[in-house]
């Protein structure tokens, strides 16, 4: 990806910045990112053997379920005592993407519970941290929220995944709005990868692209130090909408998917028309 990310008042030495989900994918390319810039970086994640492969230059580990909130308690202290309770940078980016529909009660709950919990219980548990960071004297925090185009555009074929992700976009809308008066060097971004080439995707999960086993990466997807780099660019720009795109789909594309699913509400179409047999013409002609 051709992009020169501006400067963000975010990523300086001494800054800390807590990341969950932070030993593989997105995450892993956020903590290298923010350890290249001086960082302290504390990288949270379920999985002990990849946070053991994470070298001590980049971060500081922690094993933990972020669907628990006992988890979250240790979690909090652990910031406390080592990091001095100041909080630059948080980075909500734990998730789980399997497939659950109706008939699997219990990977349902799982999908929520890691999805939106794994949310919910951060910023209830470190929002004041990251308050009382940016309440230094020209001090700036930011929150960074990951959640999905499949929270906006809702395709058939995942309801648990989508709903999670549509409730974590409502989560980072509210707390981006309840922020803007009380603590406006606060900011919050909401980061909406497109197809990236994590584990998630089938691709490398580990803290290098060589990882044993990991297919070999098609042209279409970005890799997650792509995303992050977008991601700086946008923070710098102040922007809580971070879209991205990738080698197939283009930001436009994507506002054009986002428009269609809107437009089902507005114009009494039922609901995801997009992919419904009776709409394809139509849809198709709109995203022409």
């Amino acid at each position: 990806m051709d992009t020169v990310a501006a400067p963000s008042a975010i990523f300086k030495p001494g800054n800390t910045a807590v990341i969950t989900g932070g030993a593989s994918g997105i995450g892993l390319a956020l903590a290298k990112k923010c350890a290249g810039y001086g960082m302290k970086v504390l990288a949270a994640d379920w999985n002990a053997e990849l946070l053991a492969a994470i070298p001590a230059d980049v971060a500081t580990t922690y094993q933990m379920d972020v669907s628990k909130a006992a988890d979250w308690a240790g979690f909090k202290e652990k910031i406390q005592k080592d990091f001095d309770g100041k909080i630059s940078l948080l980075a909500l980016n734990a998730g789980t993407g399997a497939k659950h529909s109706f008939d699997s009660p219990e990977g349902f709950e799982k999908i929520l519970n890691v999805n939106i919990f794994g949310v919910f219980h951060g910023i209830t548990s470190l929002l004041p941290l990251v308050k009382f960071s940016s309440s230094e004297a020209e001090s700036e925090s930011a929150i960074v929220i990951t959640g999905s185009k499949q929270g906006i555009t809702n395709p058939p074929g995942n309801p648990a995944y989508n709903a999670s992700k549509a409730a974590v976009k409502s989560l980072a809308e509210q707390l981006s709005y309840d922020l803007r008066t009380d603590h406006p060097s606060v900011s919050v971004h909401l980061l909406v990868p497109g197809w990236t080439w994590t584990g998630l995707a089938g691709g490398q999960a580990g803290a290098g692209r060589d990882t044993a086993g990991a297919k070999e990466k098609p042209d279409a997807p970005w890799w997650p130090e792509d995303v992050v780099d977008y991601l700086e660019k946008k923070m710098a720009e102040k922007q809580f909408w971070v879209i991205c795109p990738d080698n197939e789909v283009t930001e436009d594309m994507d506002k054009k998917r986002m428009e269609w699913s809107a437009g089902d509400v507005v114009n009494g179409r039922p609901p995801l028309s997009r992919w419904r047999d009776e709409y394809k013409e139509q849809a198709a002609k709109f995203m022409q």
